[in-house]
């Protein structure tokens, strides 16, 4: 018989393996041959061999890798290149960041990178002014942490020809002071008046951003992802897809990825031919283009999630905002069913309540025509989902694909999203909990780089509703604490749920024939308190049984 390859065994600690099953079953030991597991429990022991490499767990716990069902890893590795802000959380602290990168990178044309918080600043809104007392030479572009809107100082705002006198785009807003003048933030839409203008980065240097945020993700157990946005529309990056194709064909991909091909909402129907035709040119080795990413809102916290009534003014009082639905229900509804019936994942970003019913329409005008095809499609985000439609993703058979670190009270949510959606909308917030009973597919996913990719950070908020230790920004109270789910399930959420979304059935959880993509943890979390899962941290990743990466 011949031997092991890899056997992590349980030794004197017993089993520290959580399987990620239906059952969600245990296991003490388990062996790897060839990229696979090939044995569980006594039978895998007795594999072990002279030339066997042996890992005691110890009392920590191995469990399938993680896998992000929502992320964005080439972005996430251009910002660490760049003038990287994701690990400040003031004013005065992002401006030294940026006058220090700036004289430091006197060559550069544009000063580039972003990841700060709208908390930082009154109303989420940051100036043009403050960011010229630091970068004036030269045009600045810095988008914030979640991607939906962008800061930038007065030279790029010159450049793109934007005053007083420039319309706001239909899927995007201007910030203005009381004269109308631009103030410095551009919403959504509104980005794309100056990231046009931005140089293109060389090809090697978007796979070198690659490699780094491929590293990054493995760092946290990560073996597979679906990168949520491969497009050109919505970044300055340029289209992730060639260096995708690329990189998996140099043999420099260590996870598996799937990407989902960018819906430009400029266009129509007329788009999903060469959508077909940049899935066929990604077939093979560890990347596939095979899903398709709607956007079909903004975010809450300025006022363009779509909403099913206008937001409040802050006091209770309704506007006439209700937000934006980027595509039209009855394009978004056809589609849905054209994509479907062609074979793709239909992967929704849905913040507002009626972005989510829309969402689950188009599906389900796609059941409707096509029947079911198996086709997993997923909604991220579902900040705020109307009760009525909570039972709707188990009968549509749509997984619902959960950033949990998102689900707790922070200074964002406090001053920036309470205020605007009053009393009821905000008690709807990240239902993890009324999905789960009501029997909805459960997927998870971090959307780094707008927050971290850390998958026990996200786990410690779904069971705790509250901000993990990593995450901390202020003493804040339990979020819905009803709405809260177990460690398994938000285990399983993270591996098997996500290996689901992204079609990778060999994949997500440890049965005797999977690939053997794995994460070791540096403790068992079941075994301790609940306010501590945070702490946990990943010791050691592989794929395919061979290690990525080591703590």
């Amino acid at each position: 018989m011949a031997h092991a390859d890899l056997v992590f065994t349980g030794g004197a600690y017993g089993g520290r393996v959580f399987c990620a099953d239906s059952s969600r079953g245990r296991a003490d030991s388990v062996a790897v041959r060839g990229g696979r597991i090939v044995a569980l429990g006594a039978e895998a022991t007795a594999l072990i061999g002279p030339d066997t490499e042996v890992i005691d767990l110890d009392g920590r716990l191995l469990i399938p890798g993680f896998q992000d069902a929502h992320v964005h890893p080439l972005w996430g590795g251009l910002d660490l290149l760049r003038c990287d802000l994701s690990d400040l959380s003031t004013a005065d602290a992002y401006l030294e960041r940026i006058r220090g990168y700036a004289q430091a990178n006197p060559g550069d044309d544009w000063i580039l990178g972003g990841g700060w918080q709208m908390s930082a600043f009154p109303g989420g809104t940051p100036t043009a002014a403050a960011l010229d007392a630091v970068v004036a030479d030269r045009p600045a572009f810095l988008p914030n942490r979640d991607g939906h809107g962008a800061w930038v100082n007065s030279r790029a705002l010159q450049l793109a020809g934007v005053t007083r006198d420039t319309p706001d785009p239909a899927d995007g807003r201007i910030e203005r002071d009381a004269d109308g003048n631009p103030t410095g933030t551009l919403h959504e839409g509104a980005m794309t008046l100056v990231n046009r203008l931005l140089p293109e980065e060389p090809h090697e240097r978007l796979r070198e951003a690659l490699a780094v945020g491929q590293a990054y993700l493995h760092s946290f157990g990560i073996t597979a992802w679906q990168d949520a946005i491969v497009g050109t529309q919505y970044s300055d990056a340029g289209d992730p897809l060639p260096v995708y194709i690329a990189a998996d064909a140099a043999g420099e991909l260590t996870g598996r990825v799937v990407g989902s091909l960018w819906w430009d909402r400029t266009r129509g129907l007329e788009q999903i031919d060469d959508l077909v035709a940049r899935r066929e040119s990604a077939r093979g080795g560890r990347f596939a283009a095979t899903s398709i990413k709607i956007m079909q809102d903004g975010v809450a916290e300025n006022f363009t999630a779509s909403m099913l009534e206008p937001y409040c003014d802050g006091h209770g009082h309704p506007t006439e905002n209700a937000g934006i639905s980027f595509v039209e229900p009855e394009i978004l509804n056809e589609a849905a069913a054209r994509l479907d019936a062609l074979g793709f994942t239909l992967h929704f970003h849905a913040i507002g309540d009626r972005a989510v019913r829309e969402c689950l329409d188009a599906v389900e005008s796609a059941l409707r025509r096509n029947g079911p095809r198996g086709n997993p499609h997923h909604i991220s985000h579902i900040q705020v989902v109307h009760p009525d439609d909570v039972p709707r993703f188990r009968r549509l058979g749509v997984t619902a694909n959960m950033q949990m670190l998102w689900a707790a009270l922070e200074p964002q949510m406090v001053d920036l999203t309470l205020p605007f959606l009053g009393e009821a909308r905000s008690s709807w917030q990240y239902p993890f909990g009324d999905l789960l009973r009501a029997g909805a597919a459960l997927a998870a996913g971090s959307d780094w780089s707008v927050s971290t990719p850390d998958p026990m950070a996200a786990i410690h908020t779904a069971v705790n509703r509250r901000s993990a230790p990593s995450e901390w920004e202020g003493d804040y109270p339990a979020f819905l604490p009803e709405q809260a789910i177990d460690l398994g399930t938000a285990l399983q959420a993270y591996t098997a749920g996500s290996a689901r979304v992204n079609s990778l059935p060999e994949t997500g959880t440890i049965r005797v024939g999977m690939l053997a993509d794995l994460a070791l943890l540096d403790r068992d979390p079941f075994d301790g308190p609940i306010d501590e899962i945070g702490d946990t941290r990943v010791i050691g990743t592989w794929v395919e049984g061979k290690r990525v990466y080591e703590g």
